[in-house]
């Protein structure tokens, strides 16, 4: 018990502590994960006005709050997590299980058959802190959202998803290398140093 509790206060001390948290809260963003997403973009030019994007793992709302500013109010956000998420302008916030066919029909929906420009992915399962267990959680998350992206993009559509590296990583980067026509991996600097997280950006789904 002494342990877990040296470990947490001191994740609450990293986090109270953190440039990135503190840089959220000034500027009034929800979650310090936004600088990972706003460093993604300005490097790699994804978010653009007027298109939609589905933004899946989006509690508290960083991610869907910085797309729906980009995209501006001709533009759609349709966000979704297992957790409450309060409500955002030019976004449709859905609170389901993305494991389960419920959240998907959710997800259809909202879009109406709109095809969808972007697909964002920062889903993680709950660290149990053991990898063997881990890993294949968070590889199954990553592989219903390619799924899910496969069936709503549009040709051309591109597809953000946070992965880690281990077990499954390689074979899922060869299968989105056979899906899009470029791959790149991306770790921003809001990304914890310790944190085995990568994020894989598809561009030019093809059909």
């Amino acid at each position: 018990m002494m342990a877990r509790s040296k470990s947490s206060g001191r994740w609450l001390r990293e986090h109270f502590n953190d440039p990135f948290v503190k840089q959220a809260q000034r500027q009034g963003y929800r979650s310090r994960a936004v600088f990972k997403l706003q460093e993604i973009d300005a490097k790699d030019r994804l978010l653009r006005p007027g298109m939609v994007v589905v933004d899946l793992g989006a509690a508290p709302g960083g991610w869907s709050q910085f797309a729906a500013e980009k995209v501006g109010s001709a533009g759609r956000v349709v966000a979704l997590d297992i957790l409450p998420m309060d409500a955002l302008a030019d976004t449709t916030v859905l609170q389901a299980d993305f494991t389960e066919d419920e959240a998907l029909q959710q997800l259809r929906d909202a879009l109406g058959g709109r095809p969808v420009d972007l697909v964002l992915s920062d889903m993680a399962p709950n660290i149990s802190g053991m990898k063997a267990v881990d890993q294949p959680r968070a590889m199954y998350l990553v592989e219903l959202a390619l799924d899910f992206a496969r069936d709503v993009l549009k040709p051309g559509g591109d597809f953000l998803v946070k992965t880690f590296q281990g077990e499954g990583f390689d074979p899922f980067l060869k299968t989105l290398r056979s899906e899009f026509d470029r791959v790149v991996s991306r770790k921003p600097e809001a990304s914890r140093g310790r944190s085995r997280e990568i994020y894989l950006l598809a561009r030019g789904r093809r059909l």
